[in-house]
């Protein structure tokens, strides 16, 4: 049975439900969101030297300014180290700078709190200059299916902030908005329920076992009984809202949910992580958005999709979305998880306001994007029945998991088969997004892909599978894939200059800053190359733990994340105590 576009509201105090309902011919959606409205929020504004986000605003180039950054430093004796933070046992989260603060997600392998035992998502927060620990928001796992919310994998999504406002997809397919003080200046409310959102539901143990084939459904995320309610302490986060994505847009969570949300005016855009159930044969909700946007003061959902990407999914739907302007038209890009990338016209809600509100003054339906163009980027992979090539390494479906960056009127992206389940073909695509934007008016093909060819500047093949996203810096392009191997490309032609041998997969993305390259990999070695030309590694750090987030650098500090631990890296510094 079909879903109806049909969004009803429940705003929940104290996790108390109101209901509207509104019925039509199809099954009702439901938007659950916790809410706290009447907070005051700071327009997007530069922040000097911080990184608030995952690369650029609004590129996702990750490429920084900062100057005077090291070549290398050691882990164990501390040179070139400011300080060093103890996290989980799993990071896959990239460090984000802004406002005085880090803010990093991990597991609870290594509780900070012995009142949160066992495994869940985390955002821990630490101070910028001295790496002191100051708060974090603690997230139970979904416990329907661990296909869900994969277990020890913790919260996998970087933050965005803006002003004292963090925004968060966390590890069970929810998106919070948090106060940057954390608790320290009080629960600001209204939302005070922080207690309960803690609390993992009654009967909660250890973690499912995998059961693929059956008929798993994910549940409306539940208060607990009462008396066992978590009490927050001062270490805890403030939350202001949270949004249900499973529960409000009907996406089917796949392996924890990993999207980075970008901020644009009053909204926030982001991709759903809505993916295959449990077997890794079937979509489950055919229906379900990719990219959906919310207004960023209250959670409410206003636009998604229309594009019906869903039955195409091989896996999940791994990529963050990017910005930028073409032909004068703000664009939002989107790469699917079908293997198509997608250009929408940024949302405007100017004119729709009754419209969103209703007459009860509660929102009637989303919006849906306008679809400004879409190209295939894998034109000759196979169509439909796409997961009959499960595990298939030699044919199937393309996947990506990095972001479109947007660059000179085009759009740099990576993508191929599967790293865990698909072929091993891989490749980095340069689009022309202004011939794009001319020739929407071309009818596209039964199959709604677009054609592969139309708007293709150049084409480079990889190694084997890519998870990475392209760096732009000084005509250069930079990636690295999964067959130990990064690349230096002509960002104009895509003649590629050189490739080095790297240790071990690349899950993380290369970041340019200062003249330099730095990438970690998943055998722990970090690497340090001179962004030119001809191939130069400044050196090769032994981390001793895998490494699948980005670097970043923010006020002449270089941050990297272990599985295990943040490093600050200044240049001059030692580090002679123990991680906080």
């Amino acid at each position: 049975m079909k879903r109806s576009l049909f969004w009803p509201l429940k705003v929940l105090s104290g996790f108390v439900r109101r209901r509207h309902r509104f019925r039509g011919r199809f099954a009702s959606w439901s938007l659950t969101i916790f809410l706290s409205l009447g907070f005051g929020t700071r327009g997007f504004r530069a922040c000097g030297s911080d990184q608030p986000q995952w690369g650029r605003a609004w590129s996702r180039n990750m490429t920084s300014d900062e100057k005077g950054l090291p070549e290398s430093f050691d882990p164990r004796s501390g040179r070139n180290i400011k300080w060093i933070a103890s996290l989980g046992t799993e990071t896959h989260s990239t460090p984000i700078v802004a406002g005085g603060r880090v803010y990093i997600g991990t597991n609870n392998g290594e509780p900070r709190d012995p009142k949160h035992a066992g495994d869940r998502g985390v955002l821990m927060c630490f101070d910028e200059k001295t790496g002191k620990f100051l708060w974090q928001l603690v997230v139970p796992k979904r416990e329907e299916d661990p296909y869900f919310d994969w277990p020890k994998t913790g919260i996998s999504s970087p933050v965005t902030v803006e002003g004292d406002r963090v925004y968060l997809t966390d590890n069970r397919g929810e998106v919070v908005c948090l106060d940057a003080h954390g608790m320290a200046n009080g629960n600001d409310g209204p939302f005070k329920d922080e207690g309960a959102h803690m609390t993992p539901p009654k009967g909660s143990g250890s973690p499912p076992k995998p059961v693929a084939g059956a008929e798993i459904m994910p549940e409306p995320l539940r208060s607990p009984a009462g008396g066992t309610v978590l009490k927050p302490g001062p270490h805890d986060a403030d939350i202001l809202w949270v949004v249900d994505l499973a529960a409000g847009a009907g996406i089917w969570p796949h392996d924890g949910a990993h999207s980075s949300i970008l901020i644009h005016g009053d909204h926030l855009y982001l991709n759903t992580a809505t993916g295959v159930d449990n077997t890794h044969k079937r979509i489950r909700a055919p229906d379900a958005p990719s990219l959906v946007v919310l207004d960023k003061k209250s959670g409410l959902l206003v636009a998604r999709d229309d594009e019906h990407i869903a039955p195409d999914i091989f896996h999940c739907t791994w990529s963050s979305p990017s910005l930028g302007v073409v032909n004068g038209k703000r664009l939002i890009f989107f790469a699917g998880g079908n293997g198509v990338i997608y250009a929408f016209e940024a949302f405007s809600n100017v004119g729709q306001a009754s419209r969103l509100s209703g007459s009860r003054g509660t929102p009637v339906s989303p919006s849906k994007l306008k679809k400004i163009w879409q190209f295939d980027f894998d034109p000759s992979a196979p169509r439909g029945d796409i997961h009959k090539y499960l595990s298939n390494r030699r044919e199937g479906p393309s996947n990506i998991y990095g972001m479109p960056v947007f660059y000179r009127d085009r759009v740099y992206v990576a993508g191929g088969g599967d790293n865990f389940w698909g072929k091993n073909e891989a490749w980095l695509k340069c689009i022309d997004a202004t011939t794009l934007a001319r020739t929407t008016s071309h009818p596209l093909p039964s199959d709604g892909r677009g054609a592969g060819g139309e708007g293709l500047v150049w084409s480079y093949p990889l190694q084997k599978h890519v998870m990475s996203t392209p760096a732009i810096y000084d005509g250069l392009v930079f990636i690295a894939d999964c067959g130990r191997a990064f690349h230096c490309l002509d960002a104009e032609t895509g003649k590629p200059y050189w490739t080095g041998e790297i240790k071990g997969e690349a899950w993380a993305s290369p970041m340019v800053a200062d003249g330099k390259v730095y990438l970690g990999t998943r055998d722990g070695s970090f690497y340090v190359f001179a962004a030119s030309k001809e191939k130069k590694v400044l050196s090769s750090v032994e981390a001793g733990e895998p490494i699948s987030a980005t670097a970043t650098a923010a006020n002449g500090v270089l941050y990297v994340a272990t599985m295990k631990h943040l490093y600050a890296v200044q240049e001059g510094a030692h580090w002679d105590g123990d991680g906080k």
